[in-house]
């Protein structure tokens, strides 16, 4: 869609938005894994740590990594309370800094289509987990305008406006997950599509959390006030409201497991 790149380097900014909704889908996520207590876990892609906390608190494990690209994304997970102790450590998710067999379970929350190659990527999941172990993924399911961004996006569409989307976006929909799990030998495979809403205050809330994300403010900054001006009224016409005046922004997820 863009040439422009999305980065996470402000872990505030991130942690409202994409956090908040990681957290959101994490949780039935981590319900639908169903996995032991007190299991060893790498979390790869953490980012501010908002998923790797929920592993913390859930799962009671016995080991717990977390490995993300930015050095101040993973200063922020550093700085989470946490259930249980947790490691973060900077790494790239196709060259992971472990040995072989370390883990019992490796999950990429909202990661895998930031990866120019997933399959290297799943590779390096089965790599580090033990025989028998699981590996597990969920991504925004961005062809079928899942992204809880979306009602930016999609006014950024009508206008022929380009906007960043990861690299291999469309590896979100669910078919391609599974052929890819299926391709990297990975057995008993199950999938499942999680939809979340979540509410802001108001409007002025939600532009305020959505529209300081990078992957949106590289776009805003490019265009006229006036533009600006117009599409935060379309948008905020398009959004679902309650009785309160509350907005209601909905989000589905594609989830992958299967075991090594």
């Amino acid at each position: 869609m863009s040439n422009k790149k999305i980065v996470f380097e402000d872990g505030n900014a991130y942690e409202r938005m994409m956090g908040v909704w990681s957290q959101i889908v994490g949780k039935e996520f981590i319900e639908w894994l169903n996995p032991a207590s007190g299991q060893s876990w790498i979390d790869i892609g953490c980012g501010t740590g908002a998923f790797t906390a929920q592993i913390a608190e859930l799962c009671s494990p016995s080991k717990l990594l977390g490995i993300d690209p930015s050095e101040h994304q993973i200063e922020f997970a550093r700085k989470r309370s946490m259930a249980h102790s947790a490691t973060f450590q900077a790494g790239d998710a196709t060259d992971l800094p472990c040995e072989p067999s370390s883990f019992d379970v490796a999950t990429m929350a909202l990661v895998l289509y930031f990866l120019t190659d997933p399959a290297i990527g799943v590779n390096e999941m089965k790599r580090v987990v033990k025989p028998g172990g699981i590996i597990a993924a969920y991504v925004w399911d961005i062809p079928g305008k899942g992204l809880p961004l979306d009602p930016i996006h999609a006014e950024f569409r009508k206008r022929g406006i380009d906007y960043p989307l990861p690299p291999s976006s469309d590896v979100s929909n669910m078919d391609k997950l599974e052929k890819l799990w299926t391709e990297e030998g990975i057995q008993s495979i199950e999938c499942k599509q999680i939809k979340v809403n979540r509410s802001f205050k108001n409007f002025d809330e939600f532009w305020d959390i959505n529209a300081s994300v990078q992957a949106v403010t590289t776009v805003l900054n490019e265009l006229s006030p006036q533009t600006v001006t117009e599409i935060r009224s379309n948008v905020g016409r398009e959004l679902d409201y309650d009785s309160n005046g509350s907005v209601i922004v909905h989000g589905h997820a594609n989830a992958i497991k299967g075991i090594v």
